[in-house]
């Protein structure tokens, strides 16, 4: 019995316009994230990638992986952590400055998300200052946040 065949990116996908406000080393993930999505969308399984930037300049991509079991599925700001903590030297607090994740919407679109309050957890447990680039509810503006202002009111746990 063959799988079926993979599924990919839908042709024409129009990118995220840079905003104003974001900074050359963000639009570098911004672009760097929508290239890696491009290149191994599958629906139902690899929908949303995501690149980071650490204190020293590197960058790291993740892109998220769906399980069978929904609980075996994994965030690609997870991934993209790993990934960062992993190149990151031993003994020093990995330290994230920006982070950026997309999807592609349904309209043939790339669009900035916001990650999932697990995700938003990860990253202000690492990085509470980090920019986390968002597109709003109201105004559909991609705009920065700082993580920690992701969750109002997080419990704050001592390493």
């Amino acid at each position: 019995m063959s799988a079926a065949a993979p599924s990919t990116a839908p042709t024409g996908v129009k990118p995220v316009a840079v905003p104003a406000s974001m900074s050359t080393d963000d639009a570098e993930l911004l672009t760097l994230a929508q290239e890696l999505l491009t290149r191994v969308w599958r629906d139902g399984r690899h929908e949303v990638a995501s690149a980071v930037r650490t204190a020293d300049g590197a960058v790291h991509t993740g892109v998220h992986l769906e399980g069978s079991c929904r609980r075996s599925s994994i965030c690609a700001e997870g991934v993209a952590l790993g990934a960062a903590r992993g190149a990151y030297p031993g003994g020093q607090p990995l330290e994230v400055t920006s982070v950026v994740s997309v999807q592609i919407k349904p309209a043939g679109q790339f669009r900035v998300i916001a990650p999932c309050g697990v995700c938003r957890e990860l990253i202000s447990d690492y990085s509470p200052d980090a920019t986390v680039w968002i597109t709003t509810v109201e105004e559909n503006e991609v705009v920065p946040v700082r993580a920690l202002d992701l969750l109002p009111d997080k419990s704050r746990r001592a390493w």
